[in-house]
């Protein structure tokens, strides 16, 4: 039996609130543990349950859902559900699933659905990799050959991962939960949506302005840790 989703539907209209909790409650393999009109309340019910999904209107009051998605810790696979087709190709930069115009069918939706729990074979889990493990990386027409404990962070970027070893930086197609995935922990952190670091490449640490720290790495570059996950890096850190 396929595991149940935990989902959260953002809509700021109440009546396709309504009908898209009416149709997923129809559905299995998801569950939706809560409902949101706008990006505020949502962040709050995101950072309660963290969600495996968002079903997610685009144009909402105040803030867009490209806007919730950007300030958010890590990256929930997403279901647009929207009326507006143009910003179809900026979807697929957020992790998204699928795209769905109104009025949305529950035909659609289900299909929508299924697409949740399609595995990709590049994402099944692998082993996790040795600090002395030997990465080949091409990025162009350059290849790269780097040991594992060299690399100082990961950076996401949208469809692209930047990592940064010595003194170059090269790009792999993956996505960042993916090489998150197959790392070990005792080692390297994700420190936000965006970056993960190694921990013996972590030079200075300072408070940070919103209740996090601000990292600076030993290429100097600076690096600020999530409010969400500064108690678990000062844990991991700490006698």
């Amino acid at each position: 039996m396929t595991a149940n989703l935990k989902a959260i539907v953002v809509e700021d209209s109440r009546l396709a609130r309504e009908g898209l909790l009416r149709m997923l409650s129809a559905i299995d393999g998801v569950s939706v543990v809560g409902s949101a009109e706008h990006p505020i309340a949502a962040r709050e019910l995101i950072t309660q349950h963290h969600p495996d999904v968002l079903f997610l209107d685009i144009h909402m009051p105040g803030e867009s859902g490209f806007d919730l998605l950007d300030s958010l810790d890590y990256a929930p696979k997403v279901i647009f559900t929207t009326a507006f087709s143009e910003h179809a190709y900026r979807s697929f930069d957020y992790n998204a699933v699928d795209y769905l115009l109104k009025p949305i069918s529950p035909e659609r939706l289900a299909a929508a659905v299924d697409k949740l729990h399609i595995g990709d074979p590049e994402e099944l889990p692998q082993e996790t990799l040795e600090l002395e493990s030997k990465m080949f990386i091409k990025d162009g027409e350059q290849c790269h050959l780097v040991t594992l404990a060299n690399i100082r962070y990961f950076e996401s970027c949208k469809n692209y991962v930047r990592i940064y070893f010595d003194s170059e930086a090269a790009f792999v197609k993956k996505p960042l939960t993916a090489i998150e995935s197959r790392l070990p922990r005792q080692r390297f952190f994700r420190v936000s949506r965006q970056y993960i670091v190694n921990l013996h490449e972590i030079q200075s640490i300072e408070e940070g302005i919103r209740d996090g720290y601000e990292l600076t790495m030993t290429d100097g570059k600076q690096i600020e840790v999530s409010r969400r996950n500064a108690n678990e890096l000062k844990s991991l850190l700490s006698f």
